[in-house]
């Protein structure tokens, strides 16, 4: 698989990373089985795909023991990012940036994973309570302490920008240029993909011309850009698509002639080729610093996803993804 480098320090990583989180938060996880994910993150690393992104929150806690479970035994083939910054309690989730709770999360998260460093550590979260300085720069200590190669920002900030009318990934930006001041950020986490393309104008610019990593989150529109999701079908009650205004019948429905034109896009690529791998090969072709990280907790839908690598769009292809509607219903 093409390798692709994060940040000023070059970490390689293969060009389509591995979202763990759906092995078992948010997407009927109280149905998953450890085995099938194991497999899956097997499959991953098989094909080069060897970012694996997990968080602590993810469970909580339950998807970094199952990670530690694989890299047991193959951590030299994997590049580890997980996330600190949040907590999960009964039916809300909280931001915690304080130094102390930071450095206590990493040890935590270290034994978890069965490592003794992480590849990228990111803040998941800023706490309104605390400057993003103080958090970041108790993260840089955990470079210094050999515990962190890198750091990342995960820019979850945005649905906030877009209610008050402000530039989508202001907030974002402003944290990313006061961070930087402290220690260099190796990578940004945001949502891109061909149904939310917001990222496009300021944010993956801005880390372009820093060199800094853009991990692309959501790149298939939590599985709406597959193709295989059917307006109506409905989702089980602990599917965080159950409540999300995209995934209504009525919106899915108002949303495929997206899907319809990533399918003549893969038509003429030849058979096999998936609206899936059409969705990825775009996000890639948006910049040489762009890794899209799919979640998935199946074995064949990784299998396709790392296909998708090998996927050169034409500039027809390109100009005809980029005339495709934009998205209908809101996010908020």
């Amino acid at each position: 698989m093409e390798r692709r480098t994060i940040g000023a320090a070059a970490l390689e990583v293969g060009a389509i990373g591995l979202g763990c989180m759906p092995m078992s938060w948010a997407y009927s996880a109280s149905r998953q089985r450890g085995e099938e994910s194991l497999r899956t993150v097997h499959a991953a690393l098989d094909r080069g795909s060897n970012l694996l992104d997990t968080a602590d929150m993810y469970g909580p806690f339950t998807n970094e023991l199952l990670i530690g479970r694989v890299l047991r035994d193959r951590r030299e083939e994997a590049f580890l990012s997980t996330k600190c910054g949040l907590l999960v309690g009964d039916g809300h989730i909280v931001a915690n940036g304080r130094p102390g709770y930071v450095k206590r999360a990493c040890d935590a998260s270290l034994r978890r994973l069965q490592t003794d460093v992480i590849d990228l550590y990111q803040l998941h979260r800023a706490d309104p309570e605390v400057p993003v300085e103080e958090t970041w720069g108790a993260m840089a200590e955990l470079v210094s302490a050999g515990k962190v190669r890198s750091l990342g920002l995960s820019a979850v900030g945005a649905r906030a920008s877009r209610r008050s009318g402000r530039r989508l990934h202001e907030g974002t930006i402003r944290q990313l240029e006061r961070v930087q001041q402290v220690f260099p950020v190796s990578s940004v986490q945001a949502e891109l993909s061909v149904w939310s393309r917001e990222a496009l104008d300021e944010l993956l610019p801005w880390c372009g011309a820093r060199g800094v990593g853009f991990l692309a989150a959501m790149p298939l529109g939590n599985g709406f850009l597959t193709g295989t999701l059917t307006p109506g079908e409905g989702f089980e009650r602990d599917d965080v698509r159950a409540r999300h205004p995209r995934f209504t019948a009525e919106m899915m429905a108002a949303n495929q002639p997206i899907v319809a034109g990533l399918r003549r896009v893969a038509r003429r690529h030849g058979p096999g080729v998936t609206p899936a791998q059409v969705a990825l090969a775009w996000t890639l072709a948006c910049g040489p610093h762009v890794v899209p990280v799919p979640g998935t907790k199946h074995e064949r839908w990784v299998v396709e996803n790392a296909g998708a690598a090998g996927l050169a769009l034409t500039a027809q292809d390109l100009t005809e993804i980029a005339a495709l509607p934009p998205a209908q219903g809101s996010w908020d």
